[in-house]
């Protein structure tokens, strides 16, 4: 039905009879929504069960990509594309009154991730899948996202995000596969037939009930899955008895109600509020259950191949993003003992040959720490083992660095009462990798040194990467049309080829196209802006987005600071001509983090002055998009003509905001940080704006002194003026706390991220985007640049690396492609 357009509008209307009893006259979005999403689910099944048999035949090596984030946002209209039936679908949704965007709106982000991380995990199976690898994620069925953001009165609100309310069309739950995940109780150690036996006894038991959802590849011959866990009850309520050592009150007893609560919170939230003690419980024993639960599924798919465990490695790679899911250690090593029969040294020998570690954090406090007595007191077995590692590997540290303690304390995994996540994922893994060069030069120079020193054949750089058809084909249809006219199709399986476009970055016809749709992304954008925001917007300013997580290392405070000292310009004398701006901002503050909050607060008290500043009007405007998400963020990234990527240098490990605007045309004004460097390097100084310290003086700063924030606002004026305005009443100020919080962050406190130090050359920047911006020509030259390179920042190509250099897997060709 799906390549038959008049079969499609005719089975579609008989669904929407049999399924809801509607006619399509009757139907709402949503309704269309449901159907369709059904409809599709139900074609890809075969393709879907044809993969997973396929995998068991070839007996390929698969991959097991664990993550706490899934940033996926919608799927309709990826699926649709990948599938390659998107023409269809909506000439067919025409044809019966329906717009196909409209329907992708009824479709709710899924709220299984935040940042950079989770969207890194949803293009990698992205292109797992379009590549032909046999690589499934494993993350946590949160029934609540991260939280929908409401602004009131300028300050950020947290709000639930409750994305399955209608249900995730999607999904299937596969009660068959559920597995048991255990906490608390106490060990108990025997011994049976000559070995040791270690036995967990009075635990608390849960299901971990699985939810799988088919990923498309591109070409649909491959559908890989995403397996998310989904914690309940495992107790029968007549039987409830647990002890006062589960930390519950009530005598040593507690009711069925209470346990079932405590499970199902487990995938309740998604990173709940960790600045207290039960927050902080609850995120270990959702990193638990995960790691326990994919573990568990994973060896029971691998002892189906009836091979011994001794050849796990073979076949099978663990994957873990970033230090969440740093727990597999430990439990496959549980498992392997406990279960398997294994002693130590065999267990570790496949433990360490199985797993492999991604870090995605210079920042010591996202290096995750985790008290001795909570890890011992919920997870007593896996506690035992992880003290057995760092015994092990302090010894070998000792006999190989004789009287080096001070060597030993700083490596080893537990240490001043605390077990270290990132320590534990270089000991126990065969590959470590960063995410940029400079963030992995960094590692292996700095934060992880003396373990880069130790095993220095584990760390290995793999820059990250974009789904480039869903940033570019589904995001930019329009631009990518234009690519496909002007290179061909090629692309689309090779995105290196797109640098082909080169030819045509003086192409006067060319050019033109480009600024046509660019201004085009635009008034979409701006109308967005006038029914969400109230604010009108003017398609012909130049387009200045910062759109990322909101963080003081990140800068969204240079980029306001900035817009402070442009608008005194501005006034003081109106009489000069200026280029009209649009500055864009889309961010979400973690709840507890209240300089964040603080700085989202001053973006609005600008806003509502400039905005509402009649003299400004032509010139300046500011906007603030609430509760940025994917869905979002392909409205605002087509649209951009100035990309904001501002860290401090050493601080953003990569970055993929900077791809995705670079991919779709927008020029980069940007520190030597992360991504940006090896952006630098492909495109050339001449066609990005970069400022600002550089990671090795940044370095120097930390490691030796000599910044003085104090002297730099003593001897500059205009910051003078810009954080004066922030403690004294003024345009932007009323004596609001947060402004002085910001303030003292500043000066008291000696501006930890250098954005005073960065605010001239910022400023100078800026101003050499305005002159090259009244060229368009040259604009869109520099543009096509841009997107001529961006296909070496594709997922498709980074995932190839990790799967030649890290997993050691090959593509396996199913059954549809054989036919």
């Amino acid at each position: 039905m799906f390549y038959d357009m008049e079969l499609f509008t005719t089975v579609f209307k008989e669904q929407l009879v049999s399924r809801l009893g509607k006619n399509v006259e009757e139907a709402t979005a949503d309704d269309i929504y449901r159907v369709l999403g059904s409809l599709i689910r139900e074609h890809i099944g075969r393709e879907w069960a044809g993969t997973n048999q396929a995998y068991k035949t070839n007996r390929e090596k698969q991959v097991y990509y664990f993550s706490m984030e899934f940033l996926v946002g919608r799927m309709l209209g990826n699926n649709v594309l990948n599938l390659g039936v998107y023409d269809t679908v909506r000439k067919g949704l025409k044809e019966l009154g329906w717009d196909l965007e409209t329907i992708e709106e009824q479709e709710p982000d899924a709220g299984l991730g935040n940042g950079g991380l989770g969207r890194l995990a949803a293009c990698f199976l992205d292109s797992l899948a379009s590549l032909g690898f046999a690589g499934h994620g494993c993350g946590i069925r949160y029934k609540y996202g991260l939280f929908e953001q409401k602004i009131v009165d300028g300050h950020q609100v947290e709000l639930p995000d409750p994305w399955l309310q209608k249900g995730n069309v999607w999904e299937e739950r596969r009660e068959d596969k559920r597995v048991e995940v255990s906490f608390w109780g106490r060990v108990e150690v025997s011994e049976k037939n000559g070995r040791t036996v270690f036995e967990t006894v009075g635990d608390e038991k849960i299901w971990a009930v699985p939810y799988d959802v088919p990923i498309v590849g591109y070409g649909s011959a491959h559908v890989n899955t995403l397996r998310l866990w989904s914690a309940e009850s495992a107790a029968d309520p007549a039987k409830m008895r647990f002890g006062a050592q589960n930390g519950q009150p009530n005598n040593g007893y507690y009711t069925f109600l209470d346990y079932n609560r405590s499970v199902e919170s487990i995938s309740e939230f998604l990173y709940p509020d960790d600045s207290g003690y039960e927050g902080k419980l609850l995120r270990l024993k959702q990193q638990y259950f995960l790691c326990s639960a994919g573990l568990q599924s994973v060896l029971r798919t691998f002892g189906k191949l009836g091979l011994p465990f001794t050849e796990l490695p073979r076949k099978v790679a663990v994957h873990i993003n970033d230090t969440h899911p740093t727990l597999v250690i430990p439990e496959l090593m549980r498992i392997l003992i406990d279960e398997k029969g294994f002693g130590w040294d065999e267990a570790w020998d496949v433990t360490t040959r199985t797993v492999s570690y991604t870090n995605h954090t210079l920042m010591s406090e996202a290096l995750e720490k985790w008290p001795i007595h909570m890890v011992r007191e919920l997870l007593p077995r896996v506690y035992m083992i992880i003290e057995e590692i760092n015994k092990r590997f302090c010894g070998m540290l000792l006999e190989r660095f004789p009287g080096r303690q001070d060597l030993v304390s700083r490596m080893a995994v537990i240490e001043s009462g605390q077990v270290k996540m990132a320590h534990l994922a270089v000991v126990g893994s065969y590959s470590v990798n960063g995410v940029a060069r400079l963030h992995t030069e960094l590692l292996k120079t700095d934060v992880m040194q003396p373990f880069y020193g130790l095993f220095p054949e584990r760390f290995n750089n793999k820059t990250n990467g974009i789904a480039h058809r869903r940033w570019l084909m589904h995001a930019n249809p329009e631009l990518a049309g234009l690519i496909c006219d002007s290179i061909g199709t090629g692309w689309i399986e090779h995105p290196d080829r797109l640098q082909e476009l080169e030819r045509f970055q003086n192409d006067p016809l060319f050019l033109e196209e480009i600024g046509r749709i660019k201004r085009g992304n635009k008034l979409r954008l701006a109308d967005y802006i006038r029914e969400k925001q109230g604010v009108s917007v003017d398609p012909d300013s130049l387009f200045d987005v910062q759109a990322k997580r909101l963080h003081a290392y990140k800068r969204q405070l240079l980029n306001v600071l900035h817009i402070m000292h442009l608008y005194h310009l501005m006034k003081d004398d109106p009489s000069v001509d200026r280029l009209p701006r649009t500055f864009i901002f889309a961010a979400k503050a973690a709840p507890a983090y209240f300089l964040a909050k603080c700085i989202i607060k001053l973006i609005h008290a600008v806003m509502d002055t400039v905005n509402n500043d009649p003299r400004m009007e032509g010139k300046l405007k500011v906007v603030f998009l609430e509760n940025y998400s994917v869905s979002l963020a392909e409205k605002i990234i087509p649209a951009a003509n100035v990309s904001e990527q501002i860290s401090t240098a050493g601080k953003e490990a990569s970055g993929t905001g900077n791809m995705k605007f670079m991919m779709n045309g927008a020029l980069t004004v940007g520190t030597l940080d992360g991504a940006n460097v090896e952006i630098h390097e492909r495109i050339g100084a001449e066609n990005m704006f970069l400022f600002g310290l550089r990671s090795e003086e940044v370095l120097d700063y930390y490691n030796h002194g000599g910044y003085l924030a104090r002297e730099v606002y003593e001897r500059d004026p205009r910051i003078q003026r810009v954080l004066d305005d922030l403690v004294h009443p003024g345009p932007f100020s009323r004596h609001d706390r947060e402004f002085e919080f910001i303030y003292q962050s500043l000066l008291d406190h000696n501006d930890e991220f250098f954005v005073l130090r960065d605010f001239a050359g910022y400023a100078d920047t800026h101003a050499a985007v305005d002159r090259a911006y009244l060229n368009a020509h040259d604009w869109a030259a520099k543009s096509v640049v841009n997107i001529a390179h961006s296909g070496h920042f594709s997922s498709d190509c980074t995932v190839k690396r990790y799967a030649s250099d890290i997993w050691k897997i090959r593509p396996v060709r199913t059954a549809f492609e054989i036919k």
